[in-house]
């Protein structure tokens, strides 16, 4: 049984609270436009995917502190400047059903933002001497970035293998929940194992999450949170689609990949696309590679002792993977 995200919290209910006041406290400014900028993305915040990650691996591996706290918000200010400069980059006009940074206030203004939500972590970690922590971070940073650029340079030709494909979502999407997990396990004092069980926890975690997106491209449900067919349109290769085209002939490859390539645009056009992927089993393939992902992570938190956060973590992961959006 998959339960909501507010049974799954229960066990650190009482350090979301005190998290969501330090991370709006670190996000102030005395400059009046910054401030109301601040506010703005604050007032739209997230499930809180990221912090309960953190504090459950924190809880798993020794005694929640300050510290904890702090690598918590290093990562939500690093991510929220990642977000910002990424609709940027995407010029995405909508960003969790509201008006993107960029939308409301220009792009001028969106990067510099980012920029300073960006400073505002880092002086985080450095007046607290959380070197530590800033470097597990830093890390994940750059992996999201030569993620970005790898597909973005692979979308050029469509030429993604699965390899590709793999090193390019463990880069752009599980290295942020890696870095959570490693950074809650590292926040208390962690031994460098359990720190490295942490990180291939969050890794395994954040692929499977990313699949999971995926998915949603070929779904029917009308309350997912992105348009149907929209990978497709940006032309970007994902998991049903590659082995899809693995398993057809020379030519019928071509002919996909041409429609993907240079007529996206339309609607019909995406739709036979969809129904190729189906037809072909690339939604039960990238099932099945999901799940297994979720076996293995599931498999790593069970080798710590029982606790209720231990089966927050693990119920925090089958949620994961059976959202709607």
């Amino acid at each position: 049984m998959v339960l909501s995200l507010q049974e799954i919290q229960k066990p650190i209910e009482h350090e979301l609270i005190g998290f969501e006041k330090k991370f709006r406290d670190s996000m102030k400014s005395n400059v009046m436009l910054l401030d109301r900028i601040m506010t703005y993305i604050v007032n739209r915040k997230g499930k809180q995917i990221r912090p309960m990650f953190v504090f459950l691996a924190a809880h798993l591996s020794g005694v929640v502190n300050e510290s904890t706290y702090r690598g918590a918000a290093l990562i939500e200010l690093l991510h929220t400047a990642s977000l910002v400069h990424d609709d940027v980059v995407d010029d995405a006009n909508m960003r969790r059903g509201f008006f993107s940074i960029n939308a409301l206030w220009k792009n001028k203004i969106a990067v510099l933002v980012g920029d300073f939500l960006l400073s505002k972590g880092l002086l985080l970690s450095v007046a607290n001497k959380d070197f530590h922590l800033l470097g597990i971070v830093s890390d994940a940073v750059k992996e999201m970035s030569e993620g970005e650029l790898l597909q973005m340079e692979k979308a050029r030709n469509l030429d993604i293998t699965e390899e590709t494909y793999f090193q390019i979502i463990r880069q752009k999407t599980a290295s942020l929940i890696s870095s959570c997990c490693s950074v809650g396990a590292a926040s208390v004092g962690a031994d460098e194992n359990t720190i490295a069980q942490m990180r291939d926890f969050g890794e395994k975690v954040g692929i499977a999450f990313q699949i999971k997106d995926d998915l949603f491209d070929y779904s029917t449900s009308k309350i997912i949170g992105k348009p149907i067919g929209i990978d497709i349109k940006e032309k970007k290769m994902t998991l049903p689609l590659i082995f899809a085209l693995n398993k057809v002939g020379w030519m019928e490859k071509r002919r996909i990949v041409n429609i993907v390539k240079n007529e996206s645009e339309k609607q019909s056009k995406v739709n036979e696309v969809i129904e190729f992927v189906k037809k072909s089993g690339g939604i039960e393939h990238a099932t099945a590679v999901m799940q297994k992902y979720v076996k293995d992570a599931v498999g790593i938190v069970e080798g710590f002792p029982e606790s209720p956060y231990k089966q927050s973590l693990i119920h925090l992961v089958h949620y994961t993977i059976a959202r709607s959006k």
